[in-house]
């Protein structure tokens, strides 16, 4: 006779080999830890702090749907011929200075690719990134502070908004140095289009290929904690995407990141200053995909961490070399015509200017 409870815990046990997913096999380096070489993508309508008027994190999939209907360039596609027309137009003219729209003056529609729906953790749909805060929003310390600063830049297209006295006065993305928006972490995000990733795994350390502007984050990878951190480079040399290194938690990958240069920290998807810590973990979540997770903290900041979470979904193609720097004509012509706009500035000074009444002696 079974004792007491017995029966209570096998029908627990059953009911939860119901609900486990199915095991999978997981690829593994010489060294016994997972393989995470491959290609993916974190593509996605799911922004990083969800919009007003939700409320939850996750939704149904009716509601998802509706969701990511509303974005405002999910109807975007390559057949959106409505969409193109109004962009290359002859006669328009020149955007307005500071004129924006989402972003896209510079794209046409084929450009458009960031995912087709709302992103799937867990096989959750999400409505933000963030999972905590509860309220899926950036716990800034002072938010009106932050707004001011970050207003020139929150549209990364913006016409004609920046200085131009040199290349060093330029934004980040019109010199071409680092991905647009935060693709290349730390806290990697998803963006209007070129969302792939891949991945380069040796026994020592991971490689992350970013399409975006084709940034590469070379991390070293340590047994412990202790000996990754202790190959963090002094806080002098502040490389672009930070100084990252990687240490091994049973099967998932633990990614810390200090020392992120101040320029980019205000250009990024969210701000952060040169004292912020990014802690990225990296998990297999089926044979394909990768459980992402970053905590992000900035006491300077923030009034306390917080933690998003992403999924990075295993695909088929390529990724091809993304040449910003090679192809970056707009810089240049920029620079150009700030130079005319100064010589005629000048001229139309010196027209100004009374003639002179006599020689001098």
């Amino acid at each position: 006779m079974p004792k007491p409870g017995t029966k209570v815990a096998l029908a627990a046990l059953a009911f939860a080999l119901t609900i486990a997913p199915a095991a999978f096999a997981q690829a593994a380096t010489e060294t016994g830890h997972p393989d995470f070489t491959g290609t993916y993508t974190n593509a996605s309508l799911t922004p990083l702090t969800r919009a007003k008027g939700i409320d939850s994190l996750v939704v149904d999939k009716a509601t998802a749907a509706k969701i990511a209907a509303a974005t405002p360039i999910a109807g975007i596609s390559q057949k959106d011929s409505d969409f193109d027309s109004a962009y290359v137009d002859p006669n328009k003219g020149a955007p307005k200075k500071g004129g924006a729209d989402f972003g896209l003056k510079g794209y046409n529609s084929f450009w458009v690719t960031p995912g087709n729906g709302l992103a799937i953790v867990h096989g959750e749909y999400r409505t933000s990134a963030i999972v905590d805060p509860a309220n899926g929003q950036l716990p800034y310390r002072n938010p009106e502070e932050i707004a001011k600063e970050r207003r020139p830049g929150a549209i990364r297209y913006l016409t004609g908004v920046g200085g131009n006295a040199g290349p060093e006065d330029t934004n980040l993305a019109e010199r071409c140095l680092i991905g647009f928006g935060g693709t290349g972490g730390p806290g990697m995000l998803g963006v209007l289009y070129n969302n792939n990733y891949e991945f380069v795994q040796s026994p020592h350390s991971l490689v992350i290929l970013v399409e975006m502007d084709h940034d590469a984050r070379i991390i070293p990878l340590f047994d412990t904690a202790a000996k990754a951190r202790a190959h963090h480079k002094p806080d002098v040399i502040t490389p672009w995407l930070g100084d990252s290194v990687g240490w091994w938690e049973g099967n998932t990958l633990v990614v810390e990141t200090t020392n992120v240069r101040a320029e980019e920290g205000k250009a990024g998807a969210f701000p952060l200053s040169t004292e912020g810590v990014v802690t990225e973990r990296f998990t297999r979540d089926g044979p394909d995909n990768l459980f992402y997770q970053f905590t992000v903290n900035d006491p300077k900041i923030y009034t306390q961490p917080w933690k998003a979470e992403l999924t990075f979904r295993g695909i088929k193609q390529h990724v091809y070399e993304y040449a910003c720097h090679e192809g970056n004509y707009a810089m240049p012509h920029m620079l150009a015509g700030q130079r005319l706009e100064e010589r005629q500035q000048a001229a139309a000074m010196k027209a100004k200017m009374p003639a002179s009444k006599g020689k001098s002696r």
